[in-house]
């Protein structure tokens, strides 16, 4: 029997619900009941997170649907709540002096969760959760509220990238001109969210007794194995080793289009070219990716299946809809969805892939003992969504050809460089954003323009007035909305590329390594999961070293 999406529902739950749950997992736990406990409370949670999963989709889905708009404010009123039942669930757990029967029953790492978890929440705070997921909701309409005009159409943000990348330097130019002069009009208000979202967090950081937001930050993100100074680390390496790397990139395009500068503009155009595109539409897409999966390796060819059939992607651009892509699931059902907004660019097929690979892993752990283990954390959970972008380049061919294969392959190892530099700019702001609290609107522009000198130093915006005093940064969903999760990106794109380096030298070891720790979901840390598929820590000295040596030899650079 097939899957179907359509047939998916969970209940809408009330505070009287979460309560009347959460008192009879108290009554089991009560009565020393720890594995009955235990099952009634992840069937609870799950139903929760399935509903949760379910109302944010939607809202994503038209961000300007009035029943969908009062279900998201209805959800993010509710989870303040929800959070509360489950941390005193967790408290109670962990205050069990029995813990070994407790890590008999849910396992040690996921003890490990919960001791993070409980420290990021008190009752005194609900009120800040619900303004600051109010304030992202309205960062996010507003950005999917864009309408632009520009040769002959009205697109929004995403699809306003076809443009951005065009062959036509002017047309390029005209694009960034229209992205900036939308978030310039929006200025204010951009800041004013932002502001208003800084001084909610510190607030809540100050009421739980940190000092300030960011160790809230890494908790709240559930980093147990590292901290900020093992970042700093990190950031230091993407400096010295990529930096430098991407800045003779950068200039070999701007020889080879003969350019006398090369301008902020250019950056999105990697081929001299043009960037390869797609074979065909959405639906040629899709088409093209279920042969691709099915000659990759049996298991993915049956899943992509079944997701595609079940009705489990949402993948064409439209008005209202919340731009970029994201992965969700209902963990009730065991089956993931994937969100994007295809555009008829190359990134159609990059964060196609990449979403696959968050759904992939979480279909292959599915059957793990309990909702804390069907996630990696997220800086482990993009290993498994960057590793299968370049898992796919031997079969590139079936999406853009077999003339612009290579030229892909090419253009996607570059771009991946090249974001390694902006992600680690983007995490290095928001430390220093969080450590000054109080910083001015005009002050926070003026750190990211410092910071982007420092990383991105060959960036050269021309005339282009908002991104040039440090605006570029607005730009970013997961400033405003996932704050310190950026950095995640970037650590996993260090493992996806040693992933990439073993598969040129054995490509079916590499995907049986690659399968294998998509299974494993998130029931160890970061770093144990990293090394259990036989990779290199990016806070390993050396790591990043490695992987651009060999991206040096491939471009010949």
């Amino acid at each position: 029997m097939t899957l179907r999406f359509a047939d998916i529902d969970a209940p809408k739950p009330t505070r009287e619900s979460l309560k009347e749950a959460h008192a009879a997992i108290g009554a089991l736990l009560d009565r020393g009941d720890q594995p009955a406990a235990f099952a009634a409370w992840d069937a609870q949670r799950r139903a929760y997170e399935s509903w949760s999963a379910l109302v944010h989709l939607r809202f994503a889905q038209n961000t300007q649907d009035p029943v969908a708009i009062a279900d998201r404010d209805y959800a993010d009123s509710l989870a303040p709540e929800a959070t509360e039942c489950e941390v005193a669930i967790k408290r109670r757990i962990l205050a069990d002096p029995d813990r070994t029967t407790w890590e008999r029953v849910a396992g040690a790492h996921a003890l490990r969760l919960w001791a993070c978890d409980i420290e990021t929440f008190d009752p005194a705070i609900k009120a800040d959760l619900e303004e600051e997921a109010r304030l992202s909701a309205r960062y996010t309409s507003l950005l999917a509220a864009a309408s632009i005009e520009i040769g002959g159409q009205t697109v929004n943000l995403s699809g306003l990238v076809p443009f951005a990348e065009s062959p036509d330097r002017a047309v390029r130019y005209q694009a960034e001109q229209a992205r900036w002069a939308f978030l310039a009009a929006h200025g204010e208000e951009l800041d004013r969210i932002y502001t208003d979202l800084v001084r909610v967090r510190h607030a809540m950081a100050r009421t739980l007794g940190y000092e300030t937001y960011t160790p809230l930050g890494y908790k709240r993100l559930r980093r147990v194995d590292y901290g900020p100074a093992d970042v700093a680390r990190y950031r230091e390496q993407v400096r010295t080793h990529v930096v430098p790397l991407v800045s003779r990139l950068l200039e070999q395009r701007r020889v080879a289009h003969g350019w006398d500068r090369l301008r902020f503009w250019d950056e999105a155009l990697i081929d001299p070219a043009g960037n390869p595109a797609p074979t065909g539409d959405h639906d040629v897409l899709v088409a093209q990716a279920q042969t691709l999966f099915d000659r990759m390796e049996p298991r993915l060819g049956a899943f992509f299946r079944l997701m595609n059939e079940g009705g489990f992607l949402d993948l064409r651009n439209r008005p209202g809809k919340a731009g970029g892509g994201f992965c969700t699931s209902f963990p009730t059902a065991g089956v993931p969805y994937i969100f994007a907004n295809f555009n008829g660019t190359h990134n159609d097929i990059g964060v196609f892939t990449h979403e696959m690979g968050h759904a992939f892993q979480n279909w292959e752990s599915r059957n793990q003992p309990g909702i804390d283990y069907l996630w990696p954390t997220m800086e482990a959970a993009e290993i498994n969504s960057m590793s299968l972008e370049f898992l796919t380049y031997p079969h590139m061919e079936l999406m853009v050809g077999a003339g612009a294969a290579e030229r892909f392959r090419r253009m996607h190892l570059i771009g991946a460089l090249a974001f390694l530099p902006y992600g680690v700019c983007v995490d290095h702001f928001q430390h220093e954003v969080y450590a000054r609290p109080d910083a001015t609107a005009e002050e926070r522009h003026a750190i990211w323009a410092r910071l982007e000198r420092l990383y991105m130093p060959w960036t050269d915006y021309g005339d282009l007035a908002y991104p040039a005093k440090g605006g570029r940064w607005q730009a970013k969903h997961h400033i405003y909305a996932s704050p310190f999760y950026y950095i995640d990106y970037t650590l996993a794109q260090c493992c996806a590329m040693q992933f990439w380096v073993r598969a040129r030298r054995n490509e079916a070891e590499a995907l049986d390594a690659y399968i294998a720790l998509c299974g494993r979901g998130g029931s160890a840390p970061f770093g144990a999961l990293v090394d259990s598929a036989g990779l290199m820590s990016p806070f390993s000295a050396g790591a990043l070293e490695d992987v651009v040596k060999e991206a040096r030899s491939v471009l010949g650079v």
